[in-house]
């Protein structure tokens, strides 16, 4: 940990996972770099550290969204706008390369670049009326069914009111920058990442009727399993929060928290969408098509 900083000086909290050896020496090679320019508050690279009482400008998290959506919650309450070096093989949101970050800092520390919030939630555990289990998240709340994988009802009520019951292996219920992930893999839509809703995705439901249902971000959404197969699970951003048992209720709504994201010159949103999901244009021919007139 570096000395306090003076007034003037911009102060960084760095993280990542060191559990990546190439995470760890690229922190190694970027530290004397970030230093010329900021001065480092506080590090971790185990991922679990409590940051969210750490006086900071900003967090530079290495690595790939998994190491994202770790520093998010370990910042908790106290979202710290974010530049995100890609180190991993997807990067959608940690989009930045580290020959980047000296002018990415420059930048930020002289009011250039904006800051862009993104939707979180709050994701609450109910049983016989009180609250067992809380947890903040970034991507997504999964209902997953588990062994032994029996399809499973799941009702879901917005705003108290039933909208409908599933008949699935699982329910997500995602924010945009969670619409990319998990929910896709289930056949969810695309959502625009500073959107303020969540889209609601059933995984492998029973019957070709149920549909992604994308709603605002100002309703509470509730899922209920009146019969959980022993080990169905509430997943919040890929770990486990708690099995269900009969009669819980699982509440999602947004978070009065924001993920604040720094947004870089040449890195937008749907050239992202291209080169990180390859999400193609125009068909290539082949040698044995014959061009169009």
């Amino acid at each position: 940990m570096a000395d306090a900083a003076n007034e003037s000086e911009l102060r960084v909290i760095l993280l990542g996972f060191g559990g990546h050896a190439h995470v760890t020496k690229e922190s190694e090679r970027l530290r004397p770099i970030i230093e010329r320019q900021a001065a480092i508050v506080a590090s971790d690279f185990t991922g679990t550290k409590d940051m969210s009482s750490v006086e900071a400008d900003l967090a530079i998290v290495l690595g790939g969204d998994g190491s994202i959506l770790r520093a998010a919650h370990q910042m908790g309450h106290q979202q710290l706008p974010v530049a995100a070096v890609n180190l991993g093989r997807l990067g959608f949101l940690a989009d930045l390369a580290p020959a980047e970050l000296p002018q990415v800092l420059h930048d930020f520390r002289d009011g250039k670049l904006p800051v862009v919030e993104h939707l979180m939630f709050e994701c609450r555990i109910s049983r016989h009326g009180a609250v067992v289990y809380q947890q903040l998240g970034l991507n997504e709340v999964a209902v997953q069914s588990g062994p032994p994988f029996r399809i499973m009802d799941v009702d879901l009520y917005v705003d108290a009111e039933l909208v409908t019951t599933y008949s699935c292996d699982g329910l997500i219920v995602s924010t945009p920058v969670g619409s990319t992930a998990h929910s896709l893999s289930a056949g969810g839509p695309i959502l625009r990442k500073d959107l303020w809703a969540f889209v609601i995705s059933p995984i492998s439901p029973h019957t070709l009727t149920n549909r992604p249902v994308v709603d605002s971000a100002d309703r509470t959404y509730e899922l209920v399993v009146p019969q959980p197969n022993r080990s169905t699970s509430v997943i919040v951003d890929g770990r486990m929060l708690c099995t269900l048992q009969s009669g819980d209720r699982v509440q999602v709504e947004q978070a009065k928290a924001r993920f604040r994201l720094i947004a870089a010159p040449g890195h937008s949103y749907y050239r992202t969408l291209r080169e990180k999901l390859g999400w193609g244009g125009r068909l290539t021919l082949n040698h044995r098509q014959a061009p169009e007139d």
